[in-house]
């Protein structure tokens, strides 16, 4: 089956503060912040929605396309890294002039985060040509990228009947309470974490239910705690697989959506596809970074059985 990832390709640029961000704010000249914080280097990771589902997706020995743009400036040294995983790139736009979308962190002692991110080639649709796509082998999860990629592949998707996972993310409040229902119209899984389905719940004014009418089966993930599926009138609640050592969570949502997709490309249903993705969020929680993780089929689903 093809698997079809959209969103971003992104550098992941960590920037360590050996100190406090509260140690150097003022509170009361908030108004007129200025401050700047001496950090320990900075360490460059591989990252993006797309960019980390598919390759949790390879390490579960699937080759997943991606289709998002990146900048021709520097897109160089990620190339590399998607080339050593013998990764599916025929879908990925090379934007001449421009930067790779590029997010910029600055953690605190106290796990405190400062966040700039510049989207750079992001702001660029991947343009993908979707004539060859076979509707009835193919499944499509659109994550948080291109607005533009976003809102049209949903469509396409829609149009042509291929199976899609819908995960708006971040990008939820960039689209209209009307866009975003037209995005998730025809969805088999609208996928979020409890914030994420408030915000979509106030922004398109329709409860889990009215969403429900729209989409086969909502997925909400809820970090430590699991997830929760609902559909057909049915709620199951999950726990979270058991992990050695939290590291560090960033990069779990993307886990979980590789193992979702994973379990789904096996022909399982959604109740236990999600505890594959259950399985797969863990080896992200265990390390700094969203592409660092390692691990063998055997030993996933050697970890999925004592979870499951």
């Amino acid at each position: 089956m093809q698997i079809l990832v959209s969103g971003s390709i992104a550098y992941d640029r960590i920037m360590p503060f050996p100190g406090r961000f509260a140690d150097h704010i003022m509170p009361d000249k908030i108004h007129i912040l200025n401050v700047c914080f001496l950090v320990n280097g900075v360490n460059e990771k591989f990252g993006g929605t797309a960019g980390n589902i598919a390759y949790t997706l390879r390490l579960l020995q699937e080759k997943p396309r991606i289709l998002a743009s990146v900048g021709g400036k520097d897109f160089a040294n990620y190339d590399l890294w998607l080339e050593e995983l013998e990764m599916d790139k025929a879908g990925i736009r090379v934007i001449p002039g421009e930067l790779t979308a590029s997010a910029y962190i600055t953690t605190d002692q106290s796990d405190n985060q400062i966040t700039g991110f510049n989207p750079a080639a992001m702001n660029h649709s991947s343009e993908y040509n979707f004539s060859t796509v076979a509707p009835q082998d193919t499944l499509a999860v659109v994550a948080p990228g291109n607005l533009q990629d976003m809102a049209g592949y949903s469509r396409i998707y829609r149009e042509k009947g291929v199976r899609y996972i819908f995960d708006p993310g971040q990008n939820i409040p960039a689209f209209s309470g009307e866009q975003m229902l037209e995005m998730l119209t025809g969805a088999e899984i609208l996928i979020s974490n409890d914030y994420e389905l408030e915000m979509i719940m106030k922004n398109t004014g329709a409860n889990q239910d009215e969403l429900l009418t729209r989409v086969q089966t909502i997925i909400t993930t809820l970090g430590e705690h699991g997830c929760v599926v609902l559909g057909s009138g049915e709620e199951t609640r999950l726990p979270a697989a058991k992990v050695s050592k939290v590291v560090d969570p960033t990069g779990a949502g993307d886990c979980f959506r590789a193992g979702l997709i994973k379990g789904l490309v096996d022909g399982r249903d959604v109740t236990e596809a999600a505890k594959v993705a259950l399985t797969s969020a863990a080896y992200a929680v265990e390390h700094h970074g969203t592409q660092v993780h390692h691990f063998t089929v055997e030993e996933f689903w050697a970890r999925y059985a004592e979870n499951f």
